[in-house]
């Protein structure tokens, strides 16, 4: 009878270790999901404005060129050149600004005076969040399913933090963190990247692609 005591005391460290083991597990399989990118905010290409994208094996993953001043489309293209997604700016009353996301080269665009129409549906709006009188000021943005609605119950992914800082998060609408806008870290002492230089870290539940188009987007509404 007194080896129950210590049979029961076995069986609680046994557990505990063991579920150690399996938040390691959880953990390392959360990371190999994710893609950790370095964005560097200058263009490969002479004479124009734009960024670099890279892989952690230092592969060029994505870039932007046509980046000058605050066009009103900017597009994401692979290591190739070929057009990702592209984003058209439409400003509305006030101080309300919005993109809209088209996958691909938008063709067919139609003039009117100042501003451009494409003629295809965007897969989703981007509106810049503005808290004037009330709401959470640490949101930045709220990702639209399709076209623009005011309705919440539309909102497939809301960012928060700071842009300015490169502090900032893609929740899903669960609260899911799906990307994070990271300052990057040195590995040699007194070396500082400054904030031309961050990581972007996608998790499963988000396209790379889109997350570095969101990245694109908040740079156009926030410096």
């Amino acid at each position: 009878m007194r080896v129950f005591p210590r049979l029961r005391s076995l069986s609680r460290a046994v557990h505990q270790e063991q579920e150690q083991e399996h938040d390691e597990e959880e953990k390392n399989n959360v990371e190999q999901l994710s893609t950790s990118l370095t964005v560097w905010r200058k263009s490969l290409v002479m004479s124009c404005k734009g960024f670099t994208v890279i892989d952690s094996c230092g592969n060029l993953v994505y870039r932007v060129d046509n980046y000058i001043g605050r066009p009103n489309e900017v597009t994401l293209m692979d290591a190739s050149g070929k057009s990702i997604l592209t984003m058209f700016r439409r400003r509305r009353l006030g101080l309300l600004e919005e993109w809209f996301v088209y996958e691909g080269e938008v063709g067919n665009i139609r003039r009117r005076s100042k501003l451009s129409k494409p003629s295809k549906s965007p897969i989703c709006c981007v509106r810049r969040h503005v808290n004037i009188l009330h709401g959470n000021s640490n949101v930045l943005a709220y990702v639209f399913r399709g076209v623009s609605h005011s309705d919440k119950r539309c909102v497939a992914f809301t960012v928060e933090g700071s842009y300015a800082n490169r502090t900032c998060k893609v929740l899903d609408e669960c609260r899911r963190v799906v990307a994070e806008i990271k300052r990057k870290e040195a590995n040699t002492k007194n070396v500082s990247f400054g904030i031309e230089i961050f990581q972007l870290v996608v998790h499963s539940g988000i396209d790379p692609a889109f997350a570095m188009a969101l990245v694109l987007l908040l740079d156009q509404m926030f410096s």
